[in-house]
């Protein structure tokens, strides 16, 4: 591997001093990127919709930008791949949809538009289920994306594609979005680092129910640092999105890791009684041992997540509603099994039902804010369960207990979102297969420099132990495979 192919998987905070350092160019950068690319996306199958052409017209303007002294935005010259589910001017959005294969927008959204004003060079858009349904990167139009640590295994999902990127160097930085932790399950499955940021913190004016604060967009990266960086980039108030206007939050920057022997943590296994393997249970204790021993108080203990299942799946039965019920009336054949079940199972439900789904979610946030009168930080597994093949689809069962629905192994995730919690998931070390495993760093809406902070402090101390470290995928290995 020659040193540019090296260069692709160091820290994009540390890439960007070189670029703006002239130590690197962007021309340099974003052809190692495409070559990357090129390379593993045979078997990973990351990359949906290329933008190699433009990308490279780009990183020569960027190039220019630098040697004639211009004032340079934060992702200047960087290369960064672009959910699926996000729009993007010229360049094709397809949502994972064999309804939008040929889907050419006109406009980018406020997220997009946010990378071009500070510079980042988008260099594709990266697979997604579709319209971001579960937590397996699969759809009709594309397959599915591999796990860059076992390519028969699911990267999670839906920001798998992302995930899988990332983990490999395809990328500096990308983005993601969450519901039911389709940031966070994809971090942990492939050993990268994502965020759920409260909501409104980075605009989402497309949001189908714009008074619905569940779907958010978070940056994924490989480290916590390049979190905050792409964070702050696309962060800011936009009119069309009614929380981005209507909460202030203490977002200064540039983020630091906080002081791990002032903090309260609540280490719990399964935040109240979510699915959970008992591999993982044990494994989350193993790891979680490093905190009792650095911070001024981690201990056992569940948050209050009554009714949160319940809540859960009529709330997002009803956005599936509002998001999809013309597509389903209409095209039902090129709709996939997750986009139909959640459907037709919100139809089900009553008026009543609704209601009484909104007044449990209320509940659960108000006491979620009370919690963190009590403790800094709640620390949780990442997922119930270890990377699984992505020719099953979901998770049906547990340690042999069979599951409600095809979402009820994602209620780890599922959970903090009905609490809008911001989120970080970070790595920590491995399972007993070699499969990364990661961890939640959970807090209240408006409290995300803080636990930014924290996840960079947790990062820092995980990074000194061989079983807690960030794995690292073989990507040698991965290239003779695809070759």
């Amino acid at each position: 591997m020659d040193k540019m192919q090296e260069i692709l998987t160091l820290p994009a905070t540390e890439l960007s001093s070189m670029l703006r350092t002239k130590q690197l160019s962007s021309s340099e950068l974003v052809d190692a990127s495409i070559q990357r690319i090129e390379a593993l996306n045979p078997i990973l199958n990351a990359v949906v919709t290329d933008n190699f052409a433009a990308a490279r017209k780009a990183a020569k303007k960027a190039d220019k930008a630098i040697k004639d002294g211009d004032d340079l935005g934060l992702l200047h010259g960087l290369p960064v791949g672009v959910k699926d589910l996000e729009v993007t001017k010229g360049l094709r959005t397809t949502f994972g949809s064999l309804l939008f294969a040929e889907n050419i927008p006109d406009r980018d959204q406020s997220s997009v538009a946010a990378l071009h004003r500070e510079g980042g060079i988008i260099i594709g858009k990266t697979n997604t289920p579709e319209f971001g349904a579960g937590g397996n990167t699969r759809n009709r139009l594309f397959g599915a994306t591999c796990n860059p640590f076992d390519p028969d295994k699911t990267s999670g999902g839906s920001s798998g594609g992302t995930a899988a990127g990332l983990a490999v160097g395809m990328m500096a930085l990308a983005t993601g979005s969450d519901y039911g932790g389709s940031v966070r399950t994809p971090a942990g499955f492939c050993g990268v680092a994502g965020f759920r940021p409260s909501p409104g913190v980075i605009p989402a004016e497309d949001r189908p129910v714009s008074l619905s604060p569940f779907s958010v967009l978070g940056p994924m990266a490989r480290n916590v640092t390049d979190l905050d960086l792409l964070l702050r980039a696309q962060m800011g108030a936009d009119r069309r999105d009614p929380f981005s206007v209507s909460m202030n939050y203490d977002l200064e920057w540039p983020i630091e890791p906080a002081d791990l022997s002032s903090l309260v943590l609540m280490l719990s296994d399964d935040l109240d009684g979510a699915p959970l393997s008992a591999a993982y249970r044990r494994l989350f204790h193993q790891k979680t041992a490093i905190l009792q021993k650095n911070c001024a108080h981690a201990q056992t203990g569940h948050p209050d997540f009554t009714d949160a299942d319940n809540a859960f799946e009529v709330l997002r039965g009803v956005n599936f509603i509002a998001a999809h019920i013309e597509k389903l009336r209409q095209h039902k054949n090129q709709l996939g099994p997750f986009v139909i079940d959640n459907v037709e199972r919100g139809l089900k439900y009553t008026a009543e039902d609704v209601a009484r789904a909104h007044l449990q979610q209320s509940k659960i946030a108000r006491n979620w804010l009370a919690l963190f009168d009590e403790v800094d930080a709640v620390i949780a597994p990442a997922c119930s369960v270890p990377p699984f093949p992505h020719e099953n689809g979901t998770v049906t069962q547990i340690d042999g207990q069979p599951l409600d629905t095809y979402m009820s192994w994602l209620a780890l995730t599922y959970r903090p979102t009905m609490a809008m919690a911001c989120v970080a998931a970070i790595p920590c070390g491995r399972d007993e297969n070699g499969l990364p495993f990661g961890v939640q760093v959970l807090g209240p809406p408006g409290s995300d420099r803080k636990i930014l902070n924290i996840a960079l402090a947790l990062e820092q101390l995980f990074a000194q132990n061989p079983d807690t470290s960030r794995p690292l995928p073989d990507i040698a290995g991965l290239m003779k495979a695809a070759s």
